[in-house]
Formats: C-alpha cells, structure tokens, sequence
C-alpha cells in the first residue's frame, strides 16, 4: 500500500505511545487522576503541557469519578476530552462510565488493564475492561505498543463519527504492553490532525442560541426509546469503524479489523484471545505448525460490540475452539468465553481457559503444551473440559 507520508519509528512504550497520540490529537480536556500503570500516560501528557506543546486544558482531579466528571461536562459544552485509568481506578468511575454512554459524549480513555483488588494486584488481567462491558462504552483491544498508538487515533473519530457519537476505552495489558518498549512508527503531526479533524459536536451546553438540557430525568414513558436509541448507535459501530479504519490504513498500511485471523483454514484447533497474549500466540502457533499440528488463531481487536459475525465465518469449520479469558464471572463461564459460546451457538464447541490472572504469565513452553493437548484431543476424540484454568500451581 502506497502511504501518504513515511512514519517515525520511535522507541516508546504503551504508556508512551498512548500520550504520544494524545499530544498529535491535542484534546481541548484532559481530565486524569494517577493510578499504577496507567501513571505513565498522564504523566507524560501533562509534560506536554507545562512545555506548551499542546493547547490542552489540563485537569489533574482529585479521584478517577472526578476526572470522568470533567471529561462529560466537557464534551456536553462540545470540547474534545480525554482521559487514562487502570483496574480500581475505573471502578471508581463506575457512576460515570453509564452516564458518558448514556448522555452519547464522545470521550476516549486509555485503560493499562489491571486486577481488581482484594487482593491487592497492580498487575495485568482483563478484570477491570470485562467488568465495564455493559456500560455503552465500545471496546478496542491493542495487542502491543503500536496498537496502543494507532487505536487511540482510530478511537478519536470513530467516538465522535456522526453515525455513532459513543465513548471508546482503548484496552491495552498493564505492564506487559504499558511499560515494555518497542519500535513505534508514529505518523506526522500534520496528517494525524487532519486524520481526527476537528470535533463537530451536535449541540452544545454553551450554545445559549440552542440551549438544550443534559442529563435530565427520563420517567417510563421516554427512557426506554433513549436507551433504544444508544443500542442502535452501538450497532452502527461496525460499519463506522471499517470506515474509519480503511482512513487509518490508507495511512499507515496496517489493517485494523475487528478480528485478525492466523492459519485458521485448515485448523483443527483455534484459539482466541484479547490483548497481548494474541502476539504470544503467533509464535506458539507457528510452533505448533512445525510440529505438524494443525492450530490456529483468532485475535480479537474489538469486545464492544463483540465481532459475533466475523468470529463464524472465521472458526464455524473449526473442531474445536478455546478461548483464552484473563478474567473471571464468578457464577458463570468467563466473559469472553460466554460470548465466543453464545457467536456460534455450540458449533464448533468453544472450550473456555482462564490463564494469567494478577500478572501470572505462562512460559513460551507452557503455551506450546497446552496448544499440544488440545489439539491430540481432537485428533483422538478425547473430550476437553469445558472449563479449566490454565497456569495453577500444583495442587491449587
């Protein structure tokens, strides 16, 4: 593909490369509280700040509710708001993540994905982002620094995209992808501000020509049609994010589709997974693929709305499928384990794995023998347990 201009490769990590995109989009409201490991990206921010390399207003809140607070007055008045949290830093914003979806203002935040306490974990698992799945936010999932980077400028336009006007979390593992630095190409800042363009917001709170009321009461006879309305948004998604992913490509000759697909087409076995893990997965596969085992992968890039029309024609030959949760629903099937169930209505079956809750990583090693059993299992007929946990210490 011919880019319109060459990128510069910078080494940055996801922290980094998120607040590097921040300071290209230049918001007019930045509202933010610290919390390990999202720290990083508001830490950088506001240095862009005090050096006058943005025209943002800076808000450093007194809590993540307070910060969220600010990002939906802001966008209610019309501004371009941002923010960035991580794990109780998000639940604290609960109150407020329903209302950003439910009043369809366009805020984008950055959430470095953390356990949920008690016990106290700073570390990764998906805990905090599968815990707001509800809420009307949509969900785009980096697997690396440079998904991070891209996706924060995708989540720009298509949050304040005419079709859907809807916030956006961009999802990406503590740690792991928040702090580990990698080659970044980061694009001009001049072809970054026209990819984002300037925010077109529908009405404005400061509009006294048009004055209009936020957040009003809605009783039985109107709040039904109005949370309706902010479903049929949701639904509009897909075809606004090909849209503005096909603009993104155009300039970065990346593909951003809702699920990326690796030697699914002749697998007797597919995996699917969130996040940082997919990038681990590749390798794995292509071991397993050595070893003459016929896997293969599914790499989602969107939880909300969930890709249910891709994830079949992509798996719906498939013997088996596992999907890979780094994240519990205590009485039930793990959140990304019950939707992949639900896409293809049992067929193939859809086993589900619980691997790396509070930072628990499996070895290189590990992920090849577990690829390795479920895939003799199907070449013997040998059922799979519907649910196991994969990484336990022994005799836990």
């Amino acid at each position: 593909m011919m880019l319109q201009h060459a990128a510069t490769l910078l080494p940055l990590t996801g922290n980094g490369a998120v607040a590097e995109a921040m300071r290209q989009i230049d918001p007019d409201v930045v509202a933010a509280f610290p919390i390990s490991p999202q720290t990083e990206v508001i830490e950088a921010f506001s240095g862009f700040v005090a050096d006058g390399r943005v025209s943002t207003e800076f808000v450093p809140a007194e809590s993540e509710h307070s910060a969220l607070s600010v990002c939906v007055g802001a966008a209610a008045a019309g501004a371009r708001a941002m923010t960035a949290t991580s794990a109780q830093g998000l639940a604290l914003m609960w109150e407020v993540l329903y209302i950003a979806a439910g009043l369809r203002q366009p805020i984008v935040m950055a959430l470095a994905t953390r356990a949920l306490s008690a016990p106290l974990n700073i570390h990764c698992d998906h805990s905090d982002a599968m815990g707001a799945r509800d809420s009307g936010w949509v969900q785009l999932w980096a697997a690396n620094a440079q998904d991070a980077y891209d996706l924060t400028l995708l989540a720009v336009r298509l949050a304040e995209h005419a079709a859907v006007q809807l916030p956006v979390l961009v999802c990406y593992d503590g740690y792991i992808v928040s702090h580990g630095l990698a080659g970044v190409e980061v694009l001009p800042d001049e072809e970054v501000r026209r990819f984002v363009g300037r925010r077109r917001a529908p009405a404005s709170l400061l509009d006294l020509a048009q004055p209009l009321s936020v957040g009003a009461l809605a009783l039985p006879d109107y709040y039904f049609e109005l949370r309706r309305a902010q479903l049929e948004a949701m639904a509009r998604v897909p075809a606004a994010l090909a849209e503005c992913a096909g603009a993104l490509g155009a300039l970065t000759g990346r593909d951003f589709a809702p699920v990326e697909g690796f030697q699914l087409g002749d697998a007797d076995v597919a995996l699917v997974a969130l996040g940082s893990t997919a990038s681990t997965l590749h390798d794995v596969v292509a071991e397993a693929r050595r070893a003459g085992q016929k896997v293969g992968l599914a790499h989602l890039r969107t939880f909300r709305p969930f890709p249910a029309a891709e994830l079949v024609r992509l798996l719906d030959h498939v013997p088996l499928v596992a999907v890979l949760d780094r994240a519990v629903s205590p009485g039930s099937a793990p959140p990304l384990t019950t939707e992949v169930r639900a896409a293809l209505g049992g067929r193939p079956p859809a086993v589900g794995i619980v691997y790396g809750l509070g930072g628990r990583q499996p070895t290189l090693r590990a992920w090849v023998g577990l690829v390795a059993d479920l895939w003799s299992c199907v070449r013997h007929g040998r059922p799979y347990p519907p649910l196991s946990y994969f990484g336990l210490r022994e005799g836990a």
